[in-house]
């Protein structure tokens, strides 16, 4: 049997590496890579330029990435002044390639950013600044410091079969949630501030997303969870 393809969204961003100094790159964090290729999948990177929802024909999965904050105008807000990285070309990109997996039934998986465009395509909001909301910084204490903090998985849920009912002390990189849940969506784990940190589309084959991000993990399970479904 083949691998199933996974195809995996990513940022462009200025970056340095080798000789090349500043230069505007397609990158994505290795994790996901590796996370894919452990649970049984083969990779296929996609960057948000032309029209990569095209490519989800040869495609059979989604994960949606991490990253910068969406565009708050698509949720009908002002921006926050710490909301950042807004990149417009990203959020054309990443909004058509969800509609396209959804319609046509592919296993999706939504990593942090990739939650947020999930319930903000479906109708809902976003926290745009979580401390604001929470009162703590625990979800993203310092720049490239992740926080480790326990989410309550709800028993019967796909999240509670990969990672069981009990809470789970996960990788936090984020500092914006969901705010008014979108129609058709489920929550499925919360952290114990009340922070919304997965949510599954009750009308989906398979649609998971978590607002923490597992290519962090040492576990695979969400990853496994997703290759499963393909």
């Amino acid at each position: 049997m083949r691998r199933p393809l996974i195809g995996i969204t990513s940022y462009v961003e200025p970056a340095t590496f080798t000789v090349w100094t500043d230069v505007s790159v397609a990158l994505l964090p290795y994790m996901y890579v590796e996370q894919v290729v452990r649970a049984g999948g083969q990779p296929v990177v996609l960057p948000p330029a032309g029209e990569p929802a095209g490519a989800l024909r040869g495609l059979d999965g989604l994960v949606l990435a991490g990253g910068g904050d969406i565009d708050p105008a698509r949720y009908g807000a002002r921006p926050h002044e710490r909301t950042g990285y807004v990149r417009g070309f990203r959020d054309e990109a990443e909004f058509a390639l969800l509609a396209r997996a959804l319609d046509a039934g592919l296993p999706y998986l939504g990593v942090c950013r990739g939650l947020q465009v999930l319930n903000v395509a479906l109708g809902g909001t976003l926290h745009q600044h979580l401390p604001d909301v929470a009162g703590h910084t625990g979800h993203a204490p310092g720049p490239g410091v992740f926080g480790h903090l326990p989410v309550t998985p709800v028993p019967g849920s796909r999240l509670a079969k990969a990672l069981g009912a009990e809470p789970v002390t996960v990788p936090h990189y984020h500092h914006q949630a969901v705010d008014r849940l979108a129609p058709g969506l489920t929550v499925t784990a919360t952290a114990g501030d009340g922070t919304v940190e997965a949510v599954e589309l009750e009308s989906a084959s398979f649609a998971m997303a978590v607002q923490w991000h597992p290519e962090e993990a040492e576990d695979g399970a969400v990853f496994e969870a997703l290759v499963a479904a393909c």
